[in-house]
């Protein structure tokens, strides 16, 4: 690992009290994520946790309005400005709703995207860097990580197969093309790397409901 990183990782950190816990899932356009999420509310929910769903960007009047700038651009923006417009909307929601349902016994915060889309989407297919990425979050609240995520992983094939089956229209991202796709994947599987312990690889070409099944053996894990 570089050593500027690991410096920088030194002050992240995660909230572990009072049996609640932050959940992230990560994956390409067509990775399932959706579905998994109804599961994991479900399944959690029924194991006593309140459980809140929230989205990046967006999950704050203030975090929608940036993602509709951004997803909804036809101008191609710098990454430098994709990644302080998404640092913005992933500080309010840490605000607003993250870290105040996480001072509340058995209550379990999933977020769909966090700061790992950061460090793929701009730091490495925008070239960005891990490390100036890393930077921007070097900072309260920015610097709060998951206690778990889930990237689910899918080829490019999958994916495009996925999107082309829901037919809706494609947002500033996944207009993008097979090769930026490509640079994700292998952004993930970098990241894998640097967060060994926190990030988990879920087979995303098996059915939904071994999917699930693998995300659940995880959470067991977690919750205990």
């Amino acid at each position: 690992m570089n050593q500027s990183i690991n410096n920088i990782l030194t002050n992240f950190t995660t909230v572990t009290h009072n049996n609640s816990y932050f959940i992230s899932i990560e994956g390409i356009e067509g990775a399932g994520k959706t579905a998994q999420l109804r599961f994991m509310q479900s399944y959690l929910e029924g194991k006593g946790y309140t459980v809140t769903i929230v989205r990046e960007p967006g999950g704050t009047k203030f975090g929608e309005g940036l993602r509709s700038a951004i997803l909804e651009s036809t101008t191609s923006l710098s990454p430098i400005a994709e990644a302080y417009l998404f640092a913005s909307s992933r500080a309010q929601l840490l605000k607003e709703i993250i870290l105040k349902n996480l001072e509340i016994k058995k209550n379990i915060i999933i977020c769909d995207r966090y700061i790992d889309s950061s460090l793929v989407y701009q730091g490495y297919a925008g070239k960005l860097g891990v490390e100036k990425v890393m930077q921007i979050h070097n900072v309260y609240p920015l610097n709060t990580l998951p206690n778990l995520t889930f990237y689910i992983k899918v080829s490019i094939k999958t994916s495009m197969k996925r999107m082309d089956i829901r037919n809706n229209d494609k947002d500033y991202f996944e207009s993008k093309g097979e090769h930026f796709f490509q640079q994700l994947i292998n952004g993930y599987d970098q990241l894998k790397s640097l967060f060994p312990d926190r990030i988990k690889e879920i087979n995303g070409e098996q059915s939904e409901k071994d999917v699930s099944s693998d995300i659940q053996n995880e959470l067991d894990c977690l919750i205990g």
